[in-house]
This record gives C-alpha cells, sequence and structure tokens, in this order.
C-alpha cells in the first residue's frame, strides 16, 4: 500500500478516536463514542496489516487470534465489579509492549543512523522504555492493590521523596551514557538500568499510595500508557500512535486533575508519585462512640412511598455487594409511582473514574436520573429521603466542618441537609481514609445494617 494512502489513512482513524473521546464524555453518546473507536481501531490494524514492509502474516495472525481470545474471554468472563482490576492489568500491557518495541528499536540492525537523527532516535528510545517500565509495574501494583492482593494501605518508606528525586536524576546521568555511550556495551548497560528503576519506581510509586487514592492511580496509569504510546511512535515514526497517545495523555492528565480537586489532593504531588496520603494525617475522632439510630426494611419502604424525591448515592459497597440491579427494581417502581428518585455520584466513587456510572448503566439506569455531585448537592435541602448504599468518606460533613480532619476541604455529597438519611452498611466500619463519619449519628439519619444486595431485594419485595 502507498505510504500516502497509509498517512491519510491513519489521519481519518485519528479523527474517529476524538470523535470517540467526544461521545465518551457522555452516558448518552457513549454507545456511539464506542463504536467510533472500534471503526478507528479496525481501520488503523488493517492498514498496517497492508503495509509492504510486513511479510509475516502467519505470526501477526497467530498473535492476533490469542489476543481476540483472550479479550472474548474477558469480556464474557470479568464482572462490572472487577472493571477496575481489569483496566489496570490492561495499563501495564501498554507498558510492557512500549518497553518491549522500544528495545526492538534499538537492536534493529536495518536502522542505519547517524548523528543527529540517531541522538533523537535514542532519546526516544530511552524515553518510550522508561514511561513504560514504571507504567508497566505501577499498573501491576495498582492490580494488586484493586484485587486485595496486596494491603490497601500505603506502605510509605523514610525519605520516599528524596529516594525517587534521587532515581530521576539516576535515569537522567544514566541517558547521557546512553547517548554518548563509549562502548556499544555501555549503552546497553546503561538502558538496563534505567529500566530496573523504572520497573522500580513504578511499584514504589504505587504501593505509597493508598486505597482511597486508587481512582485517581488509575486515571493517571492511563494518562502513563498513552505518554508510553506517543514516545512509541515518535521512535517508529508513526503518526497514528503519536497522536493517539497524545489523546491517552493529555485526557488521563485533565481527569486526573478534575479527581486530584474532587479529593481535595494537589495535581503536581500526583504526578510526581509523591501522594497516598491525605493532605493533613492527623485523625480526627473524639474518641466517643456514634449512637446511631437503626432502621428496617419495612419502616425504609413507609419512608419511601411517602416521599416525593429521592436521592440515592451509590458508593463501593454497592459495587462489592452486586447491588445494582436490585437497586434498579427499586428505582423503576419508585418512578412507576411518580416518585422523582435520582442518584448523586461523587468524582471519586469506587474505584475508578465513573466506576459508578458504569454500574448503574449496566443496571439500566436512565441516563437523565443519574446527576454529578456539583449538579446535585444544592438541590439536598429540598430531598425527602436520601440513601446511601455502600459509600462513607464521599458523604462524611467532617469534611466541611472538622479542619483537622483528614479529608478536610474535600467536596462531599451533603446528603445531611435532606429530611431523612438512610445508610446501607454491613457494619460501622470507618472507610479508606480511616476517619468516623458523624453523619451516622446525626438526628435524621437512620442506620440499615446488612448485605446491600439483600436488603434491596427485600426491599423490593416490600414495595411491591
Amino acid at each position: 500500500m502507498p505510504t500516502n494512502l497509509i498517512t491519510a489513512t491513519y489521519l481519518i482513524a485519528a479523527i474517529f478516536f476524538i470523535w470517540s473521546l467526544g461521545g465518551l464524555s457522555s452516558n448518552v453518546g457513549a454507545r456511539k463514542g464506542l463504536w467510533f473507536g472500534i471503526t478507528g481501531m479496525v481501520l488503523a490494524v488493517s492498514v498496517t496489516i497492508l503495509n509492504t514492509d510486513v511479510v509475516n502474516y502467519v505470526l501477526i495472525a497467530i498473535t492476533m487470534a490469542i489476543g481476540s481470545a483472550i479479550g472474548l474471554i474477558l469480556a464474557t468472563r470479568v464482572q462490572m465489579v472487577q472493571m477496575p482490576q481489569l483496566v489496570a492489568i490492561l495499563h501495564s500491557l501498554v507498558g510492557l509492549a512500549a518497553v518491549l518495541i522500544g528495545y526492538g528499536g534499538y537492536m534493529d540492525d536495518s536502522l542505519q543512523l547517524t548523528g543527529v537523527e540517531k541522538t533523537i532516535h535514542d532519546i526516544e528510545v530511552y524515553i518510550g522504555i522508561y514511561i513504560g517500565a514504571f507504567t508497566f509495574s505501577g499498573s501491576v501494583m495498582a492490580f494488586g492493590k484493586l484485587s486485595t492482593l496486596l494491603n490497601a494501605k500505603p506502605v510509605l518508606l523514610p525519605a520516599r521523596h528524596y529516594l525517587n528525586l534521587l532515581m530521576f536524576i539516576t535515569v537522567i546521568i544514566f541517558g547521557w551514557i546512553f547517548v554518548t555511550p563509549s562502548t556499544p556495551e555501555m549503552a546497553y548497560i546503561a538502558l538496563y538500568i534505567m529500566t530496573a528503576l523504572g520497573i522500580i519506581f513504578g511499584i514504589h510509586m504505587v504501593l505509597a499510595i493508598g486505597g482511597a487514592d486508587m481512582p485517581v492511580v488509575i486515571s493517571m496509569l492511563n494518562s502513563y500508557s498513552g505518554w508510553a504510546a506517543a514516545a512509541t511512535g515518535f521512535m517508529l515514526s508513526n503518526d497514528l500512535l503519536i497522536i493517539v497517545g497524545a489523546l491517552v495523555g493529555s485526557s488521563g492528565a485533565i481527569l486526573s486533575y478534575i479527581m486530584c480537586k474532587a479529593m481535595n489532593r494537589n495535581f503536581f504531588s500526583v504526578i510526581s508519585g509523591g501522594f497516598g496520603t491525605l493532605t493533613k494525617t492527623t485523625a480526627s475522632t473524639s474518641g466517643e462512640q456514634i449512637e446511631v439510630s437503626n432502621i428496617d426494611v419495612a419502616q425504609t419502604a413507609t419512608l419511601l412511598l411517602q416521599a416525593k424525591k429521592i436521592v440515592i448515592v451509590p458508593g463501593y459497597g454497592m459495587a462489592v455487594a452486586q447491588a445494582q440491579h436490585a437497586v434498579s427494581g427499586v428505582t423503576q417502581l419508585l418512578m412507576s409511582q411518580g416518585v422523582n428518585v435520582r442518584f448523586g455520584i461523587h468524582p471519586v466513587a469506587g474505584r475508578m473514574p465513573g466506576h459508578m456510572n458504569v454500574l448503574l448503566a449496566e443496571a439500566k439506569i436512565p441516563y437523565d436520573a443519574v446527576f454529578e455531585m456539583e449538579q446535585i448537592n444544592p438541590d439536598f435541602g429540598n430531598v425527602d429521603v436520601s440513601i446511601v448504599i455502600g459509600a462513607n468518606d464521599t458523604v462524611n460533613p467532617s469534611a466541611l466542618t472538622d479542619p483537622d480532619s483528614p479529608i478536610a476541604g474535600m467536596p462531599v455529597l451533603e446528603v445531611w441537609r435532606g429530611k431523612t438519611t438512610i445508610v446501607l452498611k454491613r457494619s460501622m466500619a470507618q472507610g479508606y481514609s480511616g476517619v468516623e463519619n458523624p453523619l451516622f449519628g446525626k438526628e435524621n439519619t437512620r442506620m440499615l445494617f446488612g448485605d446491600a444486595k439483600t436488603t434491596m431485594d427485600a426491599l423490593l419485595l416490600k414495595l411491591s
């Protein structure tokens, strides 16, 4: 296939990817955006295979068959609640691909580059491998934490910031050695050391992050994988990889910035791998036991049938219990009786960006009933009943009232301003931040203990 036609097709594929991002920016356009992305990827892969430089079609067919089989198995077996883990491990494959392509490109004897061209190519190889290395190891660590294979608590080494800085400076020094080696062997030694440091940095960066910050971690790893792809694109002189990598990298960085604001984090400390604990580190507890008022399923059903406006706030507990379908059943029944039921979503609810939105969409919750925190917060004063399902830190009033709280300044869903708040929890356990929630002891709060799915199924029967 002529080079001009390949380039033109790549640009068309890039346009489809841009349309895909535009569609994915809203619930209504998500399905269309997904098809745009699929179309762009089919175009990109097809034109790459038809490139005259490709000669081993048998190997390509075998690897594509294996990859497609693995993808189909994952698509049919992975539960929606496991999506954060899946996204994390897929990010690791992008990083690993960048590392392997970087080494392959450097070892390619067919490239006879000299002077400035060789220097630029070597820099591209070096940067691509480094970003890919810490993206790979960091994503594996994120997968471990999200899968509970690793402890969710942050592992904070002494002088960890200085350790990160030392590794970064070392990478720069060996980068100079790599670009201007005295011998070919020295260049490979520099490349090996840099790769090892990149892997260590990825492990250290994510291990230092607490479970409450994992949504930001996922979005940042998404950004890193994009920059790794862009660096690979420069190395391979592939315009499409450069464009797509830049799209993924920039969109992931923007999303991370938005989430940091939602969690009262410092964006620059996040991208430098210096986060993992909240800005304030002193616990905000009075030492007194919170006295709560309980409610049962029958009483809850009565309150809901008498209400005109209801807001449901889902959290990770709903995902763990896989209660979204039961919640959908309750929602549809109440809506059929003329009750105004809406959902309030905190930007970092769950374990990844948009986690709750995905679960609600899976359960066929109407798109127009789902609202972001900024949209729903001003109306809580007019809400008759707020139902909190498995959320904790995202509805904690101490974030706004206690300046010494570890989550001080973090915007939260202000459910306590409604007439009645019903909180579904298994127990009085604290959230990821380890802070007691005074919402549970407020006069207008009622605690409905038990498994969220079992409770919502029982509630649906009572309402029927």
